[in-house]
């Protein structure tokens, strides 16, 4: 595999503000990045630092002001608002930190929306969504609605949801946030046994120290910017996580 074919993830000179005149805030200034094929990174950095508005620009949720940013090769800035809802539904899984799941259906049903936005019949998502979730740990709750549900079980509903349809780009945000130790390594080993392919990357927003050895590369972000990339999680293991 060439360097080219191996890029995941090529952003340079990203930039994002929010606001207009006087208050307009700069979230990104100038952000350099590359995430391999086949590589789980991690972005670490005090609150507010820019690391959920990196991956949103990265998702295609949020467009960027100034830089470049592809996606295997795709750049959403040059796709109709139609084409990137295609895109990012076909390839793309993301685990929100508020979770977004809706309150009204089941555990199954949340996780085999992905599936039936993309044309699959209601009876086999929700077949393939009892799979998953039997994978997450959840597989006698199918049938439970979310405020059945503990903090940490909407979590792995949520970590369900973005891996059904076999996206080639997972962005989680704080995905072991409201999960104890064991529970969130386990969650991390399926993220990066499923997610990790040579065709996939994984990109995780965290302040838990606990799963930074997932990591084959972490980033550390302060003031919307790149300040650092360590090949080594060792190295930040042995300190507290930043931003705590």
């Amino acid at each position: 595999m060439t360097e080219a074919s191996s890029i995941a993830i090529e952003c340079k000179g990203v930039v994002k503000h929010y606001g207009q005149g006087a208050a307009r805030v700069t979230a990104l200034r100038g952000v350099d990045l590359t995430v391999r094929k086949g590589e789980l990174l991690m972005l670490v950095g005090p609150s507010g630092c820019g690391k959920t508005t990196l991956i949103s620009v990265i998702a295609g949720v949020l467009d960027r002001n100034e830089g470049a940013c592809t996606v295997f090769g795709e750049d959403f800035a040059r796709m109709s608002a139609r084409a990137r809802t295609r895109w990012r539904g076909e390839n793309v899984g993301f685990v929100f930190q508020a979770f977004n799941l809706i309150p009204t259906i089941t555990a199954a049903e949340n996780v085999a929306v992905p599936l039936m936005i993309l044309g699959e019949g209601h009876g086999a998502a929700i077949r393939r969504a009892r799979e998953v979730l039997e994978m997450v740990g959840l597989g006698d709750r199918w049938r439970a609605l979310p405020a059945q549900l503990s903090g940490g079980q909407q979590q792995r509903v949520a970590i369900a949801r973005s891996l059904i349809h076999g996206p080639r780009l997972i962005v989680c945000d704080e995905p072991t946030s409201a999960l104890d130790h064991q529970t969130g390594h386990v969650i991390m080993r399926l993220l990066k046994n499923v997610a990790l392919r040579e065709d996939r990357a994984l990109v995780i927003v965290t302040h838990d120290a606990r799963i930074f050895g997932f990591a084959d590369r972490i980033a550390e972000m302060d003031d919307g910017r790149i300040e650092r990339i360590v090949t080594d999680p060792r190295e930040l293991m042995a300190g507290t996580a930043p931003g705590r």
